[in-house]
């Protein structure tokens, strides 16, 4: 059925990443599929640039390509079939477009519950719902 699974993470929530990535492994394993996890990682604004590190959106990447890894080792799906990468940039804008790198058919993710703010300004869950070119499962924590 999806042979191609993408599975947005948020590293500052690592618990809320659990069910997406039990589900993609769960769905990969019965269509003899693929998981690719992602982490988008924001960009540093300008005007703090020259308070931090002149390395430090690289040691920002190094830190969680390594937390992404250890997640798609922890998965227990063989290295074949799960890999993990670490784009920077707008996370709906970044997650669509790792679907789109990758040819996903899925994209599963975790969403909170919605709250004023997000009837406002709208969720990253709720942009990628909206714009991706694939099916979109939500989770709700």
């Amino acid at each position: 059925m999806f042979k191609r699974i993408l599975v947005p993470v948020d590293l500052a929530e690592p618990e809320l990443a659990k069910p997406a990535i039990d589900t993609a492994i769960a769905m990969a394993r019965a269509s003899s599929g693929s998981v690719r996890i992602v982490n988008v990682l924001p960009m540093t604004p300008v005007m703090l640039a020259e308070y931090v590190p002149p390395d430090f959106d690289e040691q920002q990447r190094q830190s969680a390509d390594e937390a992404v890894r250890k997640l798609a080792d922890d998965s227990g799906l063989g290295p074949d079939r799960i890999s993990a990468t670490v784009r920077q940039g707008g996370i709906y804008h970044e997650v669509i477009e790792e679907a789109k790198a990758i040819n996903a058919d899925l994209i599963v993710m975790t969403s909170h519950r919605p709250d004023m703010r997000s009837y406002f300004l709208g969720s990253n869950a709720g942009h990628v719902v909206r714009y991706a070119t694939c099916s979109v499962l939500v989770l709700r924590d």
